[in-house]
C-alpha cells in the first residue's frame, strides 16, 4: 500500500480549498444570475468545493429537504444528485428545480426499480415500506415514509413493535438500523457503489500507520466497516462530531467531497479519506456527484434547462411519504 503522508494531506485539502478562486470570473457570473432570475442554489456536501463555496444552503439530504421546502424563489437548483432534484420538485412542485447535469443519478436508486420493488412489496404485504431518501421518485410513491440518513433511527423508532418493516433500498444502512433499534426489518439488496468501495483491510492498516487518528465511517458503509468505527454517524453527523471531539485527526469513511468542510470547521485536525478496495485510488468520490461543475451550473441558470418535471398524479403520491418524514424530523 502507498504511504499517506498527513502534510500532504493537509496541503491537498487546503488547495482544494482555494480552488474556486480560480473560477472568480464565472463564480461571480453564477452569483448575478441568481440575483436576476430569483434563484436560490442548495448543495450537498459531497459537492466539489468551489460549488459548496457558492452554495445558499448547503447540507445533507435531510437539510436540503427541509431547505426546499420553504424556499419562496422562483428557481431552486439543486447541486446533487437525480433524486435530490426529484425531492425538492415533489415538496415544492410550484417552483421551476434545475439540476445542472440530467446524468447526475445515483447507484443506489438505480439498485431499485420501481417494477422489480413493487413485486417485491407484494410478496412482503402487511408491512410498513420505509425507504431512504435515496431512491426514485416512483419508489417515494411506494413508501409509507422516506427516512434520512440523520433522521432513520429516529423514524424506525416511530414506527409501532407489532408492526413488520419492510426497508429499501440501502442493506447497509438497513443492517446498521437493525442493529440499533433491534427491529426484525426485511431488506432490499441494494447499495452505494462509494460506500461499498472501501477497504476493510487498507483502513486497518492505515489505522496501524496513524494511531491517533479516529476512524469515523457513514452509515452506508459495509457491516465489516462499520464494526471498527469510533463514531457512525450521517454526514452532518460526522460534521459535528468532528468540531466537538477531542482528537486532532481522523480518518473519514465516506464521499470525499466532505473534507472540505471539515478542513473548512477544524483547520488545524487532519482529515485522511479512507482507502478504498482498487489502490490506484487514494480516496472514494461519487462520479456522479462530480458531474456537476461550475461551468454546468452556470449554463444552467442561463438556459434555466435541464429541469426536473414530474406528473401530478406522481408528485402528490410520492409527497405523502416525504411529508410524514418532515413532520417527525
Amino acid at each position: 500500500m502507498k504511504s499517506l503522508n498527513i502534510s500532504s494531506i493537509k496541503k491537498t485539502n487546503h488547495s482544494k480549498y482555494n480552488q474556486f478562486r480560480n473560477n472568480s470570473d464565472l463564480v461571480s457570473e453564477i452569483i448575478q444570475l441568481k440575483k436576476e432570475k430569483n434563484a436560490v442554489l442548495l448543495a450537498h456536501y459531497y459537492q466539489s468545493p468551489e460549488i459548496q463555496e457558492i452554495a445558499d444552503y448547503l447540507g445533507d439530504s435531510l437539510y436540503l429537504a427541509q431547505c426546499a421546502q420553504k424556499i419562496d424563489a422562483d428557481i431552486i437548483v439543486i447541486a446533487g444528485v437525480h433524486f435530490m432534484a426529484e425531492t425538492a420538485k415533489i415538496i415544492n412542485p410550484s417552483k421551476m428545480v434545475l439540476l445542472p447535469d440530467l446524468e447526475a443519478g445515483c447507484s443506489l436508486a438505480d439498485s431499485c426499480p420501481p417494477n422489480d420493488f413493487k413485486k417485491f412489496i407484494k410478496n412482503h404485504p402487511k408491512t410498513v415500506v420505509v425507504t431512504y431518501i435515496n431512491c426514485s421518485a416512483e419508489i417515494k410513491a411506494l413508501s409509507d415514509i422516506v427516512c434520512t440518513s440523520s433522521n432513520a433511527e429516529k423514524i424506525i423508532n416511530s414506527i409501532p413493535k407489532n408492526k413488520s418493516i419492510l426497508f429499501a433500498p440501502d442493506k447497509n444502512l438497513g443492517n446498521y438500523l437493525i442493529k440499533k433499534t433491534g427491529r426484525d426489518m426485511i431488506l432490499w439488496d441494494g447499495a452505494c457503489i462509494v460506500h461499498e468501495a472501501f477497504s476493510l483491510d487498507r483502513i486497518i492498516a492505515l489505522a496501524k500507520k496513524y494511531p491517533k487518528a479516529k476512524f469515523i465511517a457513514h452509515p452506508e458503509s459495509t457491516s465489516p466497516v462499520l464494526n471498527i468505527a469510533n463514531f457512525i454517524g450521517s454526514t452532518s453527523a460526522l460534521l459535528k462530531y468532528i468540531k466537538t471531539d477531542s482528537s486532532n485527526s481522523y480518518i473519514v469513511a465516506t464521499e470525499s467531497g466532505i473534507i472540505h468542510q471539515m478542513q473548512k470547521s477544524c483547520p488545524d485536525k487532519t482529515f485522511i479519506p479512507a482507502p478504498v478496495k482498487d489502490e490506484s485510488c487514494a480516496c472514494s468520490e461519487c462520479a456522479y456527484m462530480k458531474l456537476n461543475t461550475l461551468k454546468k451550473l452556470h449554463n444552467c441558470l442561463l438556459n434555466e434547462s435541464p429541469q426536473i418535471n414530474l406528473n401530478e398524479r406522481l408528485i402528490n403520491k410520492s409527497r405523502k411519504s416525504i411529508d410524514r418524514m418532515l413532520a417527525l424530523s
